[in-house]
């Protein structure tokens, strides 16, 4: 079973068109839950992730289908001048559909935590009931039936792993810098792919370092590679080019690059996110 896990941060714009993605390609037999970590969003994401949160993980959640339910009775009674029997079986088999509808439907939780993305995932790993933890970007959106692609490499011994990538653009360099996330080359690696990854092996290196803001995902795949414990499935995720629209392709491009190589020369986490907030905030 996996645990998708989400960190967001005024993600409005993504987050709902993602949950229904999710939704719609998995099995939800395969899905443990749905674990989405806000870090102090101020721009109404939560008001769409709380359009999402299923009754079992909130007790307002729970009266709001109450009352639907209610009205739904009253209408058909109005409608249909059903009488009071006729009104208990009809809740009778609201609430049998209800209870079909949500054993066949994966939860999605909601949990608030300090900022920081590593700290999120941290957070959302610690309440994951699933054996493969999946980590997810709110502006990534994985292929159809990822789950089963997940377990079917985790069934064949790979412990962790990724998809390959596709930018949300048309710019030649970004459809190339995609074309070469197919091969295993650790340069070719980055968290826009999502990550995926069991519990056991998640819990052995100790989760993500949380002195890193920014290359969190990058720091976690080092010690992935380093272990020879990681597989790219050949399957496109496609994620969004807006950092790259809204700075330029080369531009951005270039702050990365140095981001890599200042950390390849040993440059510190409060280095690279000093560098970070100045050149790409």
């Amino acid at each position: 079973m996996i645990s998708i896990i989400i960190p967001v941060l005024n993600e409005v714009d993504t987050i709902g068109k993602l949950l229904y993605h999710i939704k719609q390609n998995v099995s939800a037999s395969n899905i443990s839950e749905i674990i989405v970590v806000d870090g102090g969003s101020t721009d109404g994401t939560l008001n769409i992730i709380s359009d999402f949160v299923t009754s079992s993980d909130s007790e307002q959640r729970e009266e709001l289908n109450r009352e639907a339910n209610k009205n739904v009775l009253d209408t058909k009674f109005k409608k249909r001048n059903f009488t009071r029997t006729d009104v208990q079986l009809c809740s009778d088999v609201i609430d049998t559909e209800r209870s079909a509808d949500f054993q066949n439907q994966s939860k999605i939780l909601l949990i608030n935590s300090k900022k920081g993305r590593a700290k999120q995932m941290n957070l959302g790993a610690k309440h994951a009931t699933g054996n493969i933890l999946y980590f997810l970007h709110a502006d990534s959106f994985p292929p159809k039936n990822f789950d089963q692609l997940i377990i079917n490499e985790v069934n064949k011994g790979n412990k962790a792993g990724c998809f390959r990538l596709q930018f949300d653009s048309n710019h030649w360099w970004l459809q190339l810098a995609s074309w070469f996330t197919q091969f295993s080359w650790r340069a070719c690696r980055g968290g826009d792919q999502s990550q995926f990854i069991t519990k056991t092996l998640f819990n052995d290196i100790g989760g993500y370092d949380e002195n890193y803001i920014i290359y969190e995902d990058n720091i976690l795949i080092n010690e992935l590679y380093a272990r020879n414990e990681y597989v790219v499935i050949n399957k496109k995720i496609k994620t969004s080019a807006r950092l790259y629209r809204k700075h330029g392709v080369w531009t951005l491009q270039y702050h990365f690059w140095t981001i890599y190589v200042k950390k390849w020369l040993g440059a510190s986490a409060d280095d690279l996110l000093a560098y970070y907030k100045k050149y790409v905030c």
